[in-house]
């Protein structure tokens, strides 16, 4: 099990140098950076390739450190990385662990009861629907399933947002009234918090619990037909017990697996949504960051989300040992 766990952290530290090298240069692929757009919007079209103009871009790469080569600002960008510095944002004018850091813990909280949500509501109903398979609840919730993957999440934050405003004339947007935004953490603006979490939880979950829903279905149904469950009910064994404690384990497998991605697809998946209900989330900003052109902040957001998927990966993995002994076997 020790070994299990250190092969799979070091597969992880390589994993994220590669994902440092890939978000830095993917950035640096469109023509231009946030130097050329500050110039462009300073003095104009007409002002561009003047003396003062070209003396002012040369001041701001060499004070950014873009006047160097690529490969070579990523060497010194990766250095600051290993320390813990990110860098600095020239679009926030400031260092990109504090903008980053300002965002990631409720978009932590967001994408996170996001996933309890989703699998609070796909792992029951996807057992319900196999067990009663080809009857009309299993009908029904497959509906339900097809519909909750057909609605795109946007279409569905501004169906609350017209359902808020022309039913209850309130403003839905947000994660918090206006008089706890700027507020210090207490009681009141956590309970502030979660009156305003459900309608963001329930957007963006709405997808993968269908999608989680149909998975479950399908993995128990091909598990319910297989030899042993047949040899545990001919033992007399309770039918909660036969699918509880055997079928069930096995196909959980799909779903565990997916805690690796689920949370990093939830925060770059949700800019849209991010956007119609105002949500202070690391999405928007990584929006904003690319539109910029701001190479550090959006090279740093893109790391995070790596590293949130890595971390994910690690934690699905050693799940899977627990939940499928199989796996530890097969590791050895």
């Amino acid at each position: 099990m020790i070994a299990f766990i250190i092969r799979r952290f070091l597969l992880g530290v390589f994993a994220l140098w590669v994902i440092s090298i890939i978000a830095f240069f993917v950035v640096t692929l469109p023509p231009g950076d946030f130097v050329d757009d500050y110039i462009a919007n300073l003095v104009g079209e007409a002002g561009q390739g003047t003396p003062a103009a070209d003396a002012l871009e040369k001041q701001l790469r060499a004070e950014y450190g873009l006047d160097a080569p690529v490969w070579f600002q990523y060497l010194k960008w990766v250095s600051k990385v290993v320390r813990g510095d990110l860098s600095f944002s020239v679009e926030f004018n400031r260092p990109v662990r504090e903008v980053i850091w300002d965002k990631l813990p409720l978009t932590i909280i967001v994408a996170g009861t996001t996933i309890l949500f989703t699998w609070t509501m796909a792992i029951p109903l996807g057992i319900y629907a196999a067990v009663r398979h080809r009857t009309i609840e299993d009908y029904s919730l497959t509906f339900i399933g097809f519909i909750g993957l057909a609605i795109p999440d946007f279409l569905l934050a501004l169906a609350f947002l017209w359902i808020g405003w022309f039913y209850f004339d309130l403003s839905i947007g947000g994660l918090f009234t206006r008089e706890y935004i700027t507020a210090p953490w207490s009681g009141g603006k956590v309970v502030d918090m979660l009156a305003h979490l459900w309608i963001p939880v329930i957007v963006l979950g709405t997808a993968g619990t269908a999608s989680l829903l149909r998975i479950m279905r399908a993995n128990l149904l091909d598990e319910l037909r297989k030899p042993y469950v047949v040899t545990a009910r001919s033992k007399g064994l309770k039918e909660w017990r036969v699918i509880i404690k055997y079928p069930v384990r096995v196909a959980l497998n799909p779903i565990i697996s997916t805690v690796g991605y689920l949370l990093p697809a939830l925060i770059s998946g949700s800019i849209i949504v991010s956007v119609i209900l105002a949500l202070p989330l690391i999405g928007p900003l990584l929006l904003r960051a690319l539109l910029a052109e701001d190479l550090f902040m959006a090279s740093g957001i893109l790391l995070v989300l790596g590293a949130l998927t890595i971390i994910g990966t690690f934690v699905s993995d050693i799940l899977l040992v627990f939940v499928d002994p199989r796996i530890r076997m097969e590791d050895r």
